[in-house]
């Protein structure tokens, strides 16, 4: 069995509360957890540092789950997600899903898979999913972290430039790229063996984890095994900006999302 921990912070330089935002009726992250309860996890904590996430999330965790305290210097959320399993005293060997708190339409089944990807290859120390990217403009844009893996499907870099990068496409410029097919886009979504991640939280931020800001590459860098998977279905636009706010909730009250095993919560 797996656990699931969604760290979540009020402070963000785009949007400051972004985990109490208002969506559809409920707080992003609310919705965040009903999705991560819809997986079927062990258990699901939400992991903080602010009073007021945990007095909301109190309010709505009808399902069993508890929120941990954790301190407020942590640079990354598994570095949070690392504190939560030193106090509840996990074992070596326990599987913790890292789901963030912003993928309010994160599909349950995401969550099984990237924690079963784990499971299949004992050798690995995390794993982690990824989708097609569809267009150029996508393929450009660095708020879309890329990756390439390996033919056995370990990973070999993440960034937020445009990788892999098709010389022969670009021959009038970066804007002039035609060629991206091929290309995946990372979906945040990370399995640890416990003892993995508190290696990877015993060690400084790496040099590629400062220039990109992607706390992936300092395991990566460090040596640890990443496997990769390609996601059984989409996942899900996830909210960085006030605009992806806008479209997710017209999205969610659009379909009337259900989450599958919670009904309609409110």
């Amino acid at each position: 069995m797996f656990k699931v921990v969604i760290p979540a912070r009020f402070a963000s330089a785009r949007l400051p509360g972004k985990p109490l935002l208002a969506i559809a009726g409920k707080p992003m992250l609310q919705w965040v957890y009903e999705r991560a309860c819809a997986a079927t996890p062990e258990e699901v904590l939400i992991a903080t540092d602010d009073e007021r996430i945990a007095a909301a999330a109190r309010e709505f965790m009808a399902l069993g789950g508890n929120v941990v305290m954790t301190a407020a210097t942590h640079a990354s959320g598994s570095d949070r997600i690392a504190e939560v399993a030193r106090l509840r005293r996990w074992d070596a060997a326990q599987i913790v899903v890292n789901v963030q708190g912003d993928e309010p339409m994160l599909p349950p089944q995401l969550i099984r898979q990237v924690a079963a990807l784990l499971e299949r290859h004992p050798q690995a120390d995390i794993a982690t999913l990824a989708t097609p990217i569809k267009s150029l403009e996508e393929f450009l844009d660095p708020n879309v972290v890329k990756l390439v893996a390996d033919a056995g499907q370990r990973a070999l870099y993440f960034s937020r430039a445009p990788i892999p990068w098709h010389r022969d496409g670009a021959t009038g410029g970066a804007t002039g790229q035609t060629q991206w097919q091929g290309a995946r886009r990372h979906i945040g979504l990370y399995a640890y063996r416990v003892g993995a991640l508190q290696r990877m939280a015993a060690l400084p931020p790496s040099e590629l984890e400062r220039i990109e800001k992607l706390e992936q590459l300092r395991a990566l860098e460090a040596g640890f095994e990443f496997r990769v998977a390609d996601g059984v279905v989409p996942p899900g636009p996830d909210v960085n900006t006030s605009a992806d706010l806008e479209r997710v909730s017209a999205l969610l009250v659009a379909s009337r999302v259900a989450v599958p095993g919670l009904g309609n919560r409110s």
